[in-house]
């Protein structure tokens, strides 16, 4: 009996230090699902856009899209969510450019037609920064408004931080990666977690206005980390919560359209 209670231990430990393998060495096939496209690629977008290549650090490119409003006031710079390309992501193109505001989009590495893969969180800041340094060569900080997406919130502080844009606009944020793992896998250390994302001490830095825009019914990434985050806004900083709103369909909620219009049109 003893032996075999020592035996099937003995699995249980091999099991556990698997899992425990696959999530630190293969932790990036677990946080993002890009969706590939060929280097030949045409996009058939609907209005005037640029396809701009960025270089990064190993020679590795980037592919970004520009969509171009009719008296443009400036451009977003957004950071879109941790699945799919720019394929499907330029949709939303139309709901900023009629808001006269330009928009850029930036396929992550391994996304789209960008090339590489994502290995490390810096590497990640970097290629953002990299995008940015392009798009302030085309805008002055002050026409520059960060938006970002789910996965994409945490680069997006980041830039807010550690740049000078306009204004910083969250969807569906994160507190950080490690608030996240311990929501849903308690059991798991978190020192295992190789990207951390720490949002919130992007946010405390930011010293550009700051809108969270959250749904109370967010499924993957909980509402309450909105409010976790609301504690290091600035008293002229705001946290928007849509009601009923789901973690898919943002850039469509009537709610957050009206809000961004208003925000747009120079309430910030």
């Amino acid at each position: 009996m003893k032996n075999k209670l020592l035996k099937l231990l003995g699995v249980l430990v091999f099991i556990l230090i698997a899992l425990v393998g696959i999530l630190y060495f293969f932790q990036e096939k677990l946080i993002f699902f890009p969706t590939k496209l060929a280097a030949d690629y045409r996009f058939m977008c609907t209005q005037p856009f640029e396809e701009i290549s960025i270089n990064t650090t190993g020679n590795t490119k980037l592919n970004g899209l520009l969509f171009k409003a009719d008296s443009s006031k400036g451009v977003i710079f957004y950071l879109h969510g941790n699945a799919g390309a720019l394929d499907t992501w330029s949709d939303i193109a139309k709901t900023y450019t009629e808001l006269h505001y330009d928009l850029f989009i930036l396929d992550y590495r391994g996304f789209g037609k960008s090339e590489g893969n994502i290995h490390s969180e810096k590497q990640f800041y970097d290629d953002a920064q990299a995008a940015y340094d392009v798009m302030k060569q085309r805008y002055t900080e002050n026409k520059i408004v960060i938006i970002g997406y789910s996965i994409g919130t945490g680069p997006a502080a980041m830039l807010a931080a550690h740049n000078q844009p306009k204004l910083l606009i969250l969807q569906a944020p994160y507190y950080s990666l490690i608030d996240m793992m311990q929501q849903i896998y308690p059991v798991i250390p978190t020192f295992l977690l190789k990207y951390k994302f720490k949002t919130y001490e992007f946010v405390k830095q930011t010293k550009a206005p700051i809108v969270i825009f959250h749904g109370n019914n967010d499924e993957v990434i909980y509402y309450g980390s909105s409010i976790k985050l609301k504690k290091f806004l600035k008293p002229s900083d705001t946290l928007i919560t849509l009601e009923g709103q789901t973690h898919n369909g943002i850039t469509d909620n009537p709610d957050y359209l009206c809000e961004l219009n208003t925000i747009l049109n120079g309430s910030h």
